[in-house]
């Protein structure tokens, strides 16, 4: 009989693992969704990518600074009741997300909306809206 090797033995001495698992070079397995700004006439748009969350994974508030954070955070255990059988292993699903947008002088801060739909984060940032001044005087010749 020969021993099994597990899958996900390391062969790479564990030097290496030290070199590269650190804080400057994040693993490689941690992706962060898609994000997209667009601009019209009248507000900015922000799409992020979040497909299975829910609006209740999101966290969407302007911080003291007057920027845009944008956090999901998402928590899933898969469990399978069986009571004959034991199990050794289960599968935990969990992801977190952050973004800080700083956000243009024209945006209406009081104004920003929020939605989920079909796997997107839609943020609305509406721009205020422009008075035109009439800039037609008479100068005076002194």
């Amino acid at each position: 009989m020969t021993p099994m090797m597990r899958r996900n033995a390391a062969w790479l001495p564990s030097v290496f693992n030290d070199l590269f698992d650190t804080d400057f070079m994040p693993r490689v397995n941690a992706t962060a969704p898609a994000i997209n700004v667009k601009e019209t006439d009248k507000a900015y748009i922000v799409e992020l990518a979040a497909p299975g969350m829910k609006k209740e994974d999101f966290n969407v508030h302007i911080n003291d600074e007057g920027n845009l954070i944008i956090k999901m955070e998402q928590k899933e255990e898969k469990k399978e009741e069986d009571k004959s059988t034991r199990y050794l292993r289960r599968e935990f699903s969990y992801s977190k997300y952050e973004q800080t947008l700083i956000l243009p002088d024209d945006v209406e801060k009081d104004q920003i909306k929020a939605h989920v739909e079909n796997g997107v984060l839609t943020v609305e940032l509406p721009k205020h809206e422009e008075q035109k001044v009439k800039v037609s005087r008479q100068i005076e010749i002194g």
